[in-house]
């Protein structure tokens, strides 16, 4: 099975590269250095588009990404001080995504590659996350665990000493964040969920709702919220919807809590199973102040280092694609100009099987 390193530390000769991110609803573009260190970092936020709606509308994403890449590149370049001709090389956002965003990404950069005759790679959104933990933090150990956790994906990963993946434990239905934005609309709050919920919870008692924790079968590194979903359905149901704002920052806090109690259990699990001395948390979810909270405290409790990367670097943004595309291209892949792009892209192509041989660092 193919295998791609997780992350280089050295100067890399296809700097400065340009990274393109539309996988959902951010329009995105960065550029990161020979030297690895970000020279700029563009985000545009569709939040208030499909804040009316409770969510984001796939061909409304799609529309605003044809409206906004060429002028959100521009900024990128401009704040990096660059002109195309100084490009080395593109890497893109292949999938997963939604497919009509997926596709002017994939699009605008292979055409920008093949206008200027670069070196050009398609990455996986998930590889991105991943590389983000390296960003501001080179000398961060390997190996370790890598718990990547977002609105589409709840993913613990193994960084082997060889600075390859294993794949160790996934959502089976919901992804964390998806969780939280299906609470956030239960709640009356509005979408992005994560943060409203996060915002909230603030003022609220975790400990009010004891909700449900699934741990799954004993040993699983696998992750499961759509119980947890339900039960704050129920909850609501049987109060017939109606709750005060006292009442609404409780839910917030304990259904918080309780996915952030899955999160750290199972993310420091995986460290010890695996004797590693370090875990790097990346995503979106990433951003939740009481999970950062929580992360912090076990792992000075446990004397294992932690990365957690600025708020910049765990939503969606380029900064990661450009980071991941640098170490594609120095391990030899490289796009060919038929690069499509993938809604249900897999990381299993990059990712070596969980054999028990493959998973000890």
């Amino acid at each position: 099975m193919r295998r791609h390193s997780a992350v280089s530390s050295s100067c890399s000769p296809y700097g400065p590269i340009l990274g393109v991110e539309t996988s959902c609803d951010e329009t995105a573009a960065a550029v990161v250095g020979p030297d690895r260190k970000v020279w700029a970092n563009i985000v545009f936020s569709q939040h208030d588009l499909h804040n009316r709606y409770g969510g984001v509308v796939p061909e409304l994403a799609s529309r605003r990404h044809i409206e906004r890449i060429e002028t959100t590149v521009s900024e990128a370049l401009r704040a990096a001080q660059l002109r195309w001709s100084d490009l080395k090389a593109v890497a893109v956002t292949q999938g997963p995504g939604l497919a009509g965003a997926l596709l002017v990404g994939v699009s605008y950069a292979k055409a920008a590659a093949f206008a200027l005759k670069l070196p050009f790679v398609g990455v996986s959104h998930l590889e991105a996350h991943i590389a983000s933990a390296w960003i501001e933090d080179r000398e961060f150990p390997i190996p370790c665990v890598v718990l990547v956790v977002s609105g589409g994906h709840t993913h613990l990963y193994l960084v082997r000493s060889d600075g390859f993946y294993s794949l160790l434990g996934q959502t089976l239905d919901d992804a964390a964040g998806e969780a939280f934005d299906k609470a956030a609309q239960m709640l009356g709050l509005g979408y992005p969920g994560g943060p409203a919920i996060d915002r909230l919870a603030r003022t609220g008692d975790p400990g009010a709702v004891r909700f449900p924790r699934a741990h799954l079968k004993k040993g699983s590194l696998d992750f499961s919220f759509s119980g947890l979903k339900t039960a704050l359905l129920y909850h609501l149901r049987d109060r017939n919807g109606a709750v005060r704002d006292v009442q609404k920052a409780d839910l917030a806090a304990s259904f918080q809590e309780a996915i952030v109690d899955v999160l750290v259990i199972k993310a420091f699990e995986a460290v010890r199973r695996h004797r590693v001395p370090a875990l790097a948390v990346v995503g979106g979810v990433s951003a939740n102040s009481r999970l950062r909270a929580r992360l912090a405290g076990q792992a000075a409790e446990a004397g294992i280092r932690l990365g957690l990367p600025s708020l910049a670097y765990c939503t969606d943004n380029a900064a990661m694609v450009a980071a991941a595309g640098l170490n594609a291209l120095e391990r030899g892949r490289r796009s060919t100009w038929e690069l499509e792009s993938d809604a249900e892209l897999s990381l299993a192509a990059i990712a070596v099987d969980s054999s028990p041989d493959a998973e000890r660092p």
